[in-house]
């Protein structure tokens, strides 16, 4: 094996001009090798190709994608420069399928070979994007997006569920900002692959795995970002029907703001970056311990301000005459009554007197006009046995039997016939009682 490494009293052996000529005793440099593959691409006319997007970043005005062939596992990677990107027009997105005019390039500082796209056409959707939108129209007519169905988050879970991968900076992220929240938080940790083949079978089995775990109240699935490519598991069917039927809450923290896997709709929480799950699902404990403090306060002085009121109105009602002293209205209700008990009492005596009056004044005019103060004076009443009176001396003719009524009883009698007047004798029928005329 040839020795790099030269002898202290002899010189460093001259770089080989061309890299062709190199040997171990005259290797030449990197940059001179990459001068020579540059010039060597640079020689390369410009093509046309067809693909779908699957990457699309956009870094200081310029756009670093990959564009991959819808029917060969086969790829590249591209850069769009601003001013190209202007001629376009309408910005193409990932999951589109364009034909680009590339030509190669090769990076002497880095060694990195890539295309640069000189125009951009776009020719319809790609063949993921279309699968994937079929999938999400399906998932929504089920009512997997429906936000009814979605559990709400603890406010503050004992224990966190976490599947990311291992030694991932998506798992740092969360356990420190969540720490940093909320330092007694607890995690339950479980590994699986974040992207490749290995993906979905293994985030289903760690779902299921910590869903029937009964000390974990909510579970995150957490990746940073990447390209899109290597986050088509987090929308593949069978992930998402599991995350749709776990019982504990879920919540998706998958990739950037711009990334947008079909995970984000079916599970109860989207978060835009793993920090930013944390963040949501941990409460801050110093904005808790400020929050506490505010209500503490509000307390306390709505408490101060209650019975403040409270003992001004009890003073107020105190300094009433009425509590003052109280046998003062008794007092006076009790002269009220007595007046209006004596009143009383004198209207009915004069109203008692008022009626006697009325009943003697009654009684003797009836006594005056009633038959028998008549018959006192000595008159008597004659009738006939058929109860008929005799007014007229022709009604009792001589042997008539008749009844007379005195002052006192009554007695039978014959009728002698009518007698001959005299002028002594008093007028006959002196009323129109019935009466003889004559004292009895």
């Amino acid at each position: 094996m040839p020795s790099f490494e030269s002898a202290p009293d002899q010189a460093p052996p001259p770089d080989a001009v061309h890299p062709r000529d190199s040997s171990p005793q005259t290797p030449t440099s990197i940059s001179r090798l990459n001068e020579t593959i540059r010039d060597f691409v640079q020689r390369w006319n410009a093509v046309w190709v067809e693909g779908e997007i699957t990457s699309w970043n956009v870094r200081g005005g310029h756009v670093f994608g990959r564009l991959k062939d819808s029917e060969a596992d086969a790829a590249l990677s591209f850069r769009l420069w601003s001013s190209t990107l202007q001629r376009l027009g309408s910005s193409p997105q990932v999951g589109d399928r364009v034909v680009a005019c590339v030509k190669s390039d090769y990076f002497v500082k880095t060694g990195d070979f890539s295309f640069t796209v000189s125009a951009m056409r776009p020719t319809g959707l790609g063949d993921q994007l279309v699968q994937l939108e079929r999938l999400r129209a399906q998932l929504r007519s089920e009512g997997l997006f429906d936000p009814a169905r979605k559990k709400p988050i603890p406010f503050l879970p004992h224990t966190i569920g976490l599947i990311t991968g291992e030694r991932s900076d998506a798992e740092r992220d969360v356990h420190r900002n969540a720490e940093l929240r909320w330092p007694h938080v607890e995690f339950r940790t479980v590994h699986a692959a974040v992207q490749g083949d290995r993906c979905v079978p293994e985030t289903i089995a760690a779902l299921r795995t910590l869903d029937a775990d009964p000390d974990v109240d909510v579970i995150v699935i957490a990746r940073g970002g990447g390209d899109p490519q290597t986050l088509l598991g987090f929308s593949d069917e069978r992930l998402l029907r599991a995350v749709a039927d776990a019982t504990t809450p879920v919540v998706s923290a998958i990739g950037h703001e711009n990334d947008h896997p079909l995970l984000d709709d079916v599970a109860d929480l989207r978060a835009s970056t793993p920090t930013d799950a944390a963040k949501r699902v941990v409460p801050d404990v110093v904005e808790q311990r400020a929050l506490v403090e505010q209500l503490r306060s509000r307390s306390r002085t709505r408490v101060t301000q209650r019975v403040a009121h409270d003992l001004a109105q009890l003073e107020q009602l105190r300094s009433r005459p009425v509590l003052r002293d109280p046998e003062s209205l008794m007092t006076t209700r009790a002269h009220e009554v007595h007046l209006l008990s004596a009143r009383g009492r004198d209207i009915a005596t004069r109203r008692l007197d008022a009626a006697g009056h009325d009943t003697a004044r009654l009684q003797a005019s009836l006594r005056a006009l009633s038959p028998g103060a008549t018959l006192d004076r000595g008159y008597a009443i004659a009738h006939l046995a058929e109860g008929v009176i005799v007014r007229d001396a022709g009604q009792a003719p001589a042997g008539a039997d008749l009844v007379v009524m005195v002052s006192r009883g009554s007695f039978g009698a014959r009728s002698q016939g009518e007698l001959a007047e005299t002028s002594d004798a008093p007028a006959r029928g002196d009323g129109d009682d019935g009466s003889t005329g004559q004292p009895s």
